[in-house]
């Protein structure tokens, strides 16, 4: 009963949210992606089931099986963006006489039974029904489908781990990657290993229906799910008591901001705001350390040495901290923006002082490119270029959300705070902030070649940047024209 009741309430939360109304694009663009994919999905199954039958004697399935670690390292990978630990939603529940650990258990096996772990149903399936069938029929197939969807719910429950400590602290973001780097040298360096035996025969044991290899599969999940119990219990608890709130490390007063007067108070504010909440702060070391990977691997290796996936990378490098903190502007100012409104011209400032900021914070990704520029990767002037078209056009586009945005963000909520989904201009305005300046650069440097088109991009650039206090002063105006209607938005969400 328990678990009908949260299945039930979930589903009730999401068309009860204040922002229920406004998500309707988002919602349409995540159905229209899911059934994009599932039809890519289907369309490589096909292929790799023909690619498969062809390239070896071996049998297909044998040579997929084989490969299932991978798989699964992929299906960690997809589940970031996407799906949310069930300690996100035990809040509402808190004052229930019902047993918090009891909560989690039961949030823990809807997640198990998700309809997100069926995903690789699509690529398996029609796989199986060109491999499998010839020699065990229907019930093979069936029998091997199983057997990939509680793998994917031992990869659910792993990753839920992983999420909930990196959500807790970033270092945590090193255990998948041990752990995936082990698995990668065990399976790589040995001409023989027993990894790739044991997924081949766990998988041909799915096939044949055998009950040794459903069952440890389940008590490999079971033992998983176990785990995640106890850490969530763990972590939520302190979370929700607020353990951590009389540990004070240091008071810094960034006293070199007093000269700039009422600016230099907001340019203060932001600065004490990233590195000291915890949604913040997660984001922001996230942000740093995917641009650092990504640099790496154009610096020192030739993976993406392509024009196309070059030009990506210092694109998504300049333009991804702006995207994630500015595509939410105002959200987190929604927990205390009724201060603000009761002083004359503060959210001016307060967007004059974000900008600043903002534009001062690409100097980061200007300097975590510098391996790349030495190697010979990226020219200086494409850098120039793109940190200038960020600061110019993209933030443009970006402090637009400041007039539109009416949903009020969590600050120190990482475990247990509830995930709640972008509206659809927000996902428009992300998308063309990352694609804006690709599309030009691939324009321009289709009629007038790479570097006259990095040249018009500075300057088009540096045009915006000169002219912010102009457009900067337009959306402030616009934003008190539907003042209350946003701290309406604001108050409903928090």
């Amino acid at each position: 009963m328990l678990f009908n009741e949260l299945r039930k309430q979930g589903k009730l939360a999401n068309q009860r949210h204040p922002m229920y109304d406004k998500n309707r694009f988002a919602r349409f663009f995540m159905y229209f992606g899911a059934v994009f994919w599932g039809g890519y999905l289907v369309f490589f199954g096909v292929m790799m089931a023909k690619a498969l039958s062809t390239a070896s004697h071996t049998e297909a399935y044998h040579l997929l099986n084989s490969a299932l670690v991978f798989i699964m390292a992929l299906d960690f990978l997809i589940r970031f963006p996407f799906q949310k630990t069930a300690t996100q939603e035990i809040r509402p529940y808190l004052l229930l006489p019902v047993k918090r650990r009891r909560i989690i258990d039961f949030l823990l096996i809807r997640s198990g039974l998700s309809g997100f772990n069926l995903i690789w149903l699509f690529f398996f399936v029609p796989f199986a029904l060109l491999t499998v069938t010839r020699y065990y029929g229907i019930t093979g197939i069936i029998t091997y489908c199983i057997g990939i969807w509680l793998l994917m719910v031992f990869n659910n429950y792993w990753y839920l781990i992983c999420r909930t400590l990196m959500n807790e602290r970033i270092w945590w973001v090193f255990l998948p990657i041990v752990v995936y780097g082990l698995l990668g040298v065990a399976i790589f360096l040995p001409d023989h290993n027993a990894i790739t035996y044991f997924f081949m025969n766990l998988g041909e044991g799915f096939i044949e229906g055998d009950p040794w290899a459903f069952l440890g599969t389940i008590v490999a999940i079971a033992a998983i799910g176990w785990i995640d119990s106890q850490v969530m219990f763990r972590l939520a608890y302190a979370e929700m008591t607020k353990q951590e709130d009389t540990k004070v490390k240091n008071v810094s007063e960034y006293k070199f901001f007093d000269r700039y007067g009422e600016i230099g108070e907001y340019l203060r504010l932001e600065l004490k705001m990233l590195p000291r909440n915890k949604r913040c702060k997660s984001s922001l070391r996230t942000i740093a350390i995917v641009v650092l990977m990504f640099s790496a691997v154009l610096s020192f290796s030739e993976v993406y040495d392509g024009v196309g996936m070059t030009q990506f990378i210092v694109v998504y490098a300049f333009s991804t901290f702006g995207m994630v903190s500015l595509g939410s502007l105002m959200g987190y100012e929604g927990n205390y923006l009724d201060g603000l409104m009761s002083r004359k011209e503060s959210i001016h400032t307060l967007l004059r002082a974000k900008y600043y900021f903002y534009s001062i914070g690409t100097v980061v990704p200007f300097v975590l490119m510098l391996p790349a520029i030495v190697m010979g990767k990226v020219t200086l002037l494409n850098a120039f270029a793109m940190m200038l078209f960020t600061t110019g056009p993209v933030y443009f586009l970006l402090f637009q959300m400041a007039v539109y945005n009416t949903k009020t963000q969590p600050l120190n909520e990482g475990i247990t705070g509830r995930y709640q989904a972008g509206t659809g201009l927000q996902t428009i305005i992300s998308l063309m902030a990352l694609g804006l300046p690709m599309m030009f650069f691939f324009i321009g440097n289709a009629l007038f070649g790479q570097t006259t088109t990095l040249w018009i991009l500075l300057v088009i650039g540096l045009g915006f940047t000169l002219t912010s206090p102009w457009w900067i002063r337009n959306v402030y105006q616009r934003f008190m024209k539907r003042r209350y209607k946003n701290m309406e938005g604001f108050r409903d969400s928090r």
